[in-house]
């Protein structure tokens, strides 16, 4: 199975080391927020120095931050410095309570937005010339050399337009709280549609949920509610739970035993997922032998 990690840490010498053990314990991808060492390009880079294969992504860099030149140019940046392939730029628009509140950027047509980011930052990093003169971007870039390895560009797509968005110009979608239900009935079939109208691959379909292995489920669950509460707040993320019939981001999580975190972890791959990224949580008062235990799960189903 395809399984990854949420990669980060305090300090630039644990983000590398933690990505060699990953690495070393058959986990496929490591993936990186936005806040990460206050960039996450920086330890991506110094990361994919130390290891050979493992995929380094991010999950996801802000689209209204970063105009999508400088952005090719830093995934550019990072992929020679990484000096190999593996590196995938996840991006996506955020929500109107970082753009707008915090930042004080607009928030409108925010699928427009993201649609014509993509078609900018994508034929860069494949080293094509951009013209193009939208709403939201214009650039006139005739000619740009390719990068020195191959980048992967992909977006947080939960909502129809995006969707199709995604597999008509990325190479898939990084997914945060879309259960099984919601992959196979809503994310999978509009993501396969519009990449196979488009002529393209199949597209990548990262599934990422929280994940413990615990005895109690009621347990995990009264967990998973207090850690991840907020995400049942933002609309972006409300929709794809509902979606799933999810009242909230613990009952999205996947949470139980060996056997049942193994079939939920199984049941994402049959609903159309391609990756999982495991977001492991800790459950009671021995924090380090709950993550040990759904750790050492995670590295057999990666084996597996």
């Amino acid at each position: 199975m395809r399984i990854g990690l949420t990669g980060g840490g305090a300090t630039a010498d644990r983000i590398v080391d933690q990505a060699v053990r990953a690495e070393a314990e058959g986990f496929t991808s490591l993936w990186y927020a936005s806040a990460v060492f206050g960039d996450p390009l920086v330890a991506m880079a110094l990361s994919g120095q130390r290891t050979s294969a493992i995929e380094l992504g991010t999950a996801v860099l802000q689209t209204y931050t970063c105009h999508p030149v400088l952005q090719a140019n830093r995934g550019a940046s990072t992929a020679a410095a990484m000096g190999r392939p593996g590196l995938t730029l996840g991006v996506g628009p955020s929500h109107r309570l970082v753009i707008e509140d915090a930042y004080g950027l607009s928030y409108d047509n925010v699928g427009a937005h993201t649609e014509e980011y993509v078609s900018v930052l994508g034929p860069l990093l494949r080293g094509e010339g951009v013209s193009h003169r939208g709403e939201h971007f214009r650039v006139e870039i005739p000619s740009v050399s390719a990068p020195p390895q191959p980048v992967s560009v992909m977006i947080s797509a939960l909502a129809p337009r995006l969707l199709r968005v995604a597999g008509e110009m990325t190479d898939g979608t990084i997914l945060w709280m879309a259960n099984a239900r919601s992959i196979e009935s809503h994310v999978a079939p509009r993501i396969n549609a519009a990449a196979s109208t488009a002529g393209r691959p199949a597209p990548r379909i990262v599934a990422g949920l929280p994940v413990a292995v615990h005895d109690d489920v009621a347990e995990a669950r009264s967990t998973a509610a207090t850690i991840f509460a907020n995400y049942g707040t933002l609309p972006n993320y409300r929709r794809i739970l509902d979606i799933g019939a999810a009242p909230g981001p613990a009952d999205a999580a996947i949470v139980g035993d060996e056997r049942s975190v193994t079939a939920q972890i199984q049941a994402l791959f049959d609903a159309g997922a391609t990756d999982v990224w495991a977001a492991a949580f800790p459950i009671g008062d021995d924090r380090a032998a709950s993550r040990q235990r759904t750790r050492a799960l995670l590295e057999q189903l990666a084996a597996a």
